[in-house]
């Protein structure tokens, strides 16, 4: 091995000394002070311990690390090796060519020779102490620290005193491991000081590159992401193909950078100083981070993405790399990874376009969409698709802000003149409402606009009115139940929630009011038997007309989301009045009938088949009844759903239906 001088980076400094495991560091001790007695000396004393660890002189003997057994060994190595160095610098300065300055040079590579292998054999044995998990978990400690391992008492330095060897395995395992991590980083240490201080850095950072290059390339290769693809390779794969690889970057591009490089530049940072360990981090990780950070930037290229399906996952890998932004500028801060820096951030930018194309696919496919409306009346499947996947947006809520913080805030996309209501959202109503908030509140307002669309299909007058109230108190449920309640705000949902209850009060008003015509407009006043028998005969026959049209119409069956079924039936039931025997008997004499009596349970049932989504048609084994003997009570009851939606009664009657 020949004398060298350290190569890294053009800008990197002149190797530095180390005084951290010497007692008279070469920049400690002024040259004029030496004598050549004295260098003869300590070429003297330096000689036999290096010639001692000549690894040359070991033949085929297996090579044992003075590291493990005595440790004072490797010290008095160093110290050999430094005072070697005092003595070339001395002789220098004599002569550039002389026989005393070519035997100290001979020494001086037999000594650093040992300490590659040394270097070499602590780095390859200790692979799984050194792994990038241990590593990181040091990330307080500072090189000084680990001076420890090569501080002795004077008793240590006595040579009849009992070395102090590598401490053996004891009861605990993790203290063990943590131990032997430790003390590998500080053999590392005082190795690479004392090579570098001697004029070999050369040589350490290349077997020290080599190693560890090859450590996190082969980590890399098991976490499934050292395989570089380029956008022009992305855009031929199909998507099957696509897919699994990037669930599998967003598996373990946490690790890769917080541990794996976190953990990497530590270590560089212990075993070497500053400058040199810039220029080595930079040739170990470099291909790894760039490798790393393509890969979302080029995905965010791939027009594979940009659909409203695809949403999700483009989310993910935004969040990802934004998430990891903090560690990105803190790991490769130096400007050597500029390069690296900058693709995470194009990565980050590149999503955030394809994210805000994506949204504007989703409203333009949620104002084309012409899928025909239920024919029950029901929540149609636009409004679940909907509102579920802005249910999902909104726990990406943080990302989706900064997303579309830049973008327009109210897309100038033509909507249709609603036709059945005045839709109003935070868009126009809220200057308060952030980015986010206008924007989700958009897009429900787009789907407003289909809906009242897709109300306009129905014959029947009062359906479109029903419809409406199911789909909107269906979205104003979703709100409520998620995230969106939060970013839309309590003011837009109390807005809507009294829109549903417009849109009930028209649809009672259309589809009740030819039964309530039927009745006398005043139910208390004495009439006829043959009035009594015609106002029966009109109501029964509306009324049947009105089943068998709304038998199959859907209020739909989930206790949260039906103010009908939350309203009518607690409602209506306290105020079917009862009867006196003296009125039952009339009606009873006047049909000749059998009297039945209905509990207010009974009469829910009954009610509640109209709007059933199980019910289905007109039969569906439940009778409808032939005649309707009490106007008095009936007329309450309609009037108090269908006419008065303020009226509440809370008499508590005994309550009865005369039916025959």
């Amino acid at each position: 091995m020949k004398d060298s001088t350290l190569s890294c980076n053009p800008s990197s400094p002149s190797p530095a000394s180390i005084s951290t495991f010497t007692s008279t560091p070469p920049s400690a001790v002024g040259q004029e002070g030496l004598s050549e007695t004295m260098i003869e000396e300590s070429i003297s004393r330096a000689e036999p311990i290096i010639r001692k660890w000549d690894v040359d002189m070991g033949g085929l003997q297996k090579f044992s690390s003075i590291f493990v057994d005595d440790r004072r060994e490797a010290k008095s190595l160093f110290e050999a090796a430094t005072s070697l160095q005092q003595a070339i610098n001395y002789y220098l300065k004599q002569s550039t060519y002389s026989e005393e300055l070519i035997r100290v040079r001979k020494l001086m590579q037999i000594a650093m020779k040992r300490l590659e292998k040394e270097f070499h054999t602590i780095l390859s044995a200790n692979r799984k102490n050194l792994d990038s998990g241990s590593v990181s978990s040091r990330s307080s400690r500072t090189r000084s620290s680990f001076s420890e391992f090569f501080e002795f008492s004077e008793e240590e330095v006595n040579p009849t005193s009992p070395p102090r060897a590598s401490p053996p395995p004891g009861g605990n395992a993790k203290l063990d491991a943590e131990r032997a991590t430790e003390m590998a980083m500080a053999d590392l240490m005082g190795i690479a000081d004392c090579m570098i201080a001697c004029g070999y850095g050369r040589e350490c950072i290349r077997v020290y590159k080599s190693i560890r290059k090859s450590m996190v390339n082969e980590s890399l290769y098991y976490l499934g992401v050292n395989e570089r693809l380029s956008h022009p390779q992305m855009k031929k794969m199909e998507w099957l193909v696509l897919e699994p690889k990037i669930k599998r970057w967003l598996r373990v591009v946490k690790f890769a950078v917080k541990t794996l490089l976190q953990g990497e530049k530590i270590l560089c940072e212990i075993v070497f100083s500053e400058k040199v360990a810039e220029s080595c981090f930079l040739d170990i990780s470099c291909d790894a981070a760039s490798n790393l950070f393509s890969f979302p930037e080029n995905v965010a290229k791939c027009k594979k993405l940009l659909s409203p399906e695809k949403m999700f996952i483009a989310l993910d890998i935004y969040e990802a790399v934004s998430e990891l932004s903090p560690d990105i500028e803190s790991i490769f801060a130096s400007k050597f990874f500029t390069a690296v820096r900058a693709q995470a951030t194009a990565a980050r930018v590149k999503l955030g376009e394809a994210v805000r194309t994506i949204l504007g696919q989703f409203e333009a496919a949620i104002q084309k969409d012409s899928s025909k409306s239920p024919v029950t009346g029901g929540v149609h499947p636009l409004t679940r698709y909907v509102m579920n996947y802005l249910v999902f947006l909104s726990d990406y809520s943080v990302h989706i802000s900064t997303i579309v913080k830049d973008g327009p805030v109210n897309p100038q996309t033509p909507l249709p003149e609603p036709q059945f209501s005045s839709l109003t959202t935070v868009v126009e109503e809220d200057p308060t409402a952030t980015p986010i908030s206008r924007r989700l509140a958009w897009l429900i307002l787009v789907l407003f606009s289909n809906l009242d669309g897709k109300a306009a299909q129905y014959n029947n007058a009062a359906l479109p009115y029903l419809f409406l109230a199911n789909n909107l108190n269906y979205v104003v449920y979703k709100v409520q139940n998620s995230n969106l309640g939060l970013l839309i705000g309590s003011n837009w949902i109390r807005k809507h929630e009294a829109k549903v209850k417009r849109y009930l009060a028209k649809y009672e008003k259309l589809g009740w009011s030819k039964i309530l015509s039927s009745l006398p407009e005043n139910p208390t006043a004495e009439i006829s038997p043959k009035e009594v028998k015609e106002c029966f005969k009109k109501f029964n026959s509306s009324f049947q007309e009105a089943y068998k049209k709304q038998c199959s119409w859907v209020i739909p069956d989930r206790k949260s989301e039906n103010p009908l079924r939350r309203r009518y039936p607690k409602r209506s039931s306290p105020v079917i009045w009862p009867f006196t025997r003296n009125t039952g008997e009339t009606y009873q004499g006047l049909y000749g009938g059998v009297i039945y009596q209905i509990c207010p349970e009974d009469f829910e049932k009954y009610f509640w088949h109209m709007f059933s989504e199980a019910a289905g048609g007109v039969d569906n084994n439940f009778k409808f009844p032939k005649k309707l003997v009490n106007i008095h009570s009936l007329k309450v009851f309609l009037m108090c759903i269908c006419i008065r939606p303020n009226q509440i009664l809370t008499q508590n009657y005994e309550t009865v239906i005369v039916l025959g």
